[in-house]
């Protein structure tokens, strides 16, 4: 029986050496300014009881997942996001852990769903959450750290936007128009921008808006300053959901992040899960999915059987971000840092692997031919692993501590200490 050739699952991907460099790149980025703003990294499982996400979005959200019996007949799901998992390790800890705190994660996630451009079934993403405050301040931590972060990538105002919204204020505006069936509007409202005016006061009118709310609707929804947003509450100039973007915006001001910022009011993010400021982050010719989006929950943990405990947060996929990041050409193709490939005139694998074994326990990376190969074929090797330098073990001048060597990028050619080398790279 013919074997047949093996094939990556549908919306996976492979990681040959060179992608692993650039995927490392958005790793360290990630992680630096993180550590940057003061978050810690925690982890959980790969896989979580069935019961955490069905606990959390209802049972609808089993055909988006990958989930199975185990061994045990328990119903276990790989995890498609981490909030319900950072959900479950504060109610395990409780009063244990000091609040508010901030957290960040960078999980390997899985979700079944039709795999398409920016969407893949198996990904990464990095999760920040600050966990039991509900001063605004909060959100004005995550916004400016994704704002620092993609600078950080080499990013500028000019390639990105944070688009801001308030569930509570939308909900306050629904609650003001007597619509009621809300659940029914978000959808709209998250939509609103892909469709012409018309057509949304349209479908407003479908979902059982009077003509003139509908109008009320959209004239809201096109506001984009806090100050247009005031004048269309009835006696309520100044409440929680307006109050919290100006003080939101003031503070993103305060911190330099001004030009980066606008009000959104498209967004909604998810229905049964956010409670308060919500966002996401388009790229400014909003030719992508969303590189980000997250907002405040505070019903999360109460919601998973523990008590309320506020939160904030945000994801970031790796899969869009490299798009982005690509297209502006700011991930680089370079080639491994190895510091130094070590080579040999006579091809002596003895002498490789003790002058290795000494640069190693110096600390110094290196790398050699496993093949007693002749030289110039070693010199290849060393271009093609990215070395920054060739130190010839068995040269003439190679003797007592000191090593004839050869930088590659300029040519130059020498004999000097391993410490005078590398300060030379």
């Amino acid at each position: 029986m013919k074997i047949q050739t093996p094939q990556l699952p549908k919306g996976t991907r492979d990681f040959y050496p060179v992608d692993m460099r650039v995927q490392n790149h958005i790793f360290s980025v990630w992680r630096q300014a993180a550590l940057k703003f003061g978050y810690e990294e925690y982890e959980g499982p790969i896989f979580e009881h069935l019961e955490l996400y069905t606990g959390k979005s209802g049972e609808e959200i089993v055909s988006q997942l990958y989930n199975f019996m185990d061994k045990g007949d328990r119903a276990l799901a790989l995890r498609p996001e981490m909030t319900p998992t950072l959900a479950r390790m504060v109610i395990q800890k409780g009063s244990e852990l000091r609040k508010p705190f901030k957290w960040f994660s960078i999980p390997r996630l899985f979700r079944y769903e039709r795999a398409q451009k920016g969407r893949l079934r198996e990904f990464f993403q990095l999760n920040l959450d600050i966990i039991g405050t509900e001063s605004v301040s909060a959100e004005a931590d995550l916004i400016s750290a994704i704002a620092s972060m993609l600078f950080d990538f080499g990013l500028t105002e000019n390639d990105f936007y944070i688009g801001v919204s308030s569930r509570r204020l939308l909900a306050s505006m629904l609650e003001q128009l007597e619509v009621k069936e809300p659940n029914l509007v978000y959808p709209l409202l998250d939509k609103r921008l892909k469709m012409p005016a018309e057509d949304f006061e349209k479908e407003l009118l479908n979902v059982g808006l009077s003509e003139e709310k509908a109008k009320k609707l959209n004239a809201f929804m096109s506001c984009t300053t806090v100050a247009e947003i005031i004048p269309s509450f009835r006696g309520v100039p100044e409440g929680r959901g307006v109050q919290e973007l100006k003080e939101l915006f003031e503070l993103l001001k305060a911190g330099g992040f001004e030009n980066c910022v606008k009000l959104d009011l498209s967004v909604v993010r998810g229905l049964a899960y956010y409670t308060g400021i919500v966002f996401e982050v388009f790229d400014k010719n909003k030719n992508m999915r969303a590189i980000a989006g997250g907002g405040r929950y505070d019903n999360l943990t109460e919601t998973l059987g523990g008590q309320k405990i506020t939160g904030v947060g945000f994801g970031m996929g790796d899969v869009v971000l490299a798009d982005l990041l690509a297209e502006r050409n700011l991930l680089s193709q370079k080639k491994s840092d190895l510091p130094v490939f070590i080579a040999s005139f006579n091809g002596d694998m003895k002498v490789l692997f003790g002058t290795a074994a000494e640069f190693r326990k110096k600390g110094v990376a290196c790398s050699h031919s496993l093949n007693a190969v002749k030289f110039g074929k070693q010199l290849e090797m060393a271009n093609a692993a990215g070395a920054k330098c060739v130190v010839f073990a068995d040269g003439e001048k190679s003797k007592d501590g000191v090593w004839e060597y050869k930088i590659l990028s300029s040519g130059e050619q020498g004999v000097d200490s391993l410490e005078k080398i590398l300060e030379k790279l």
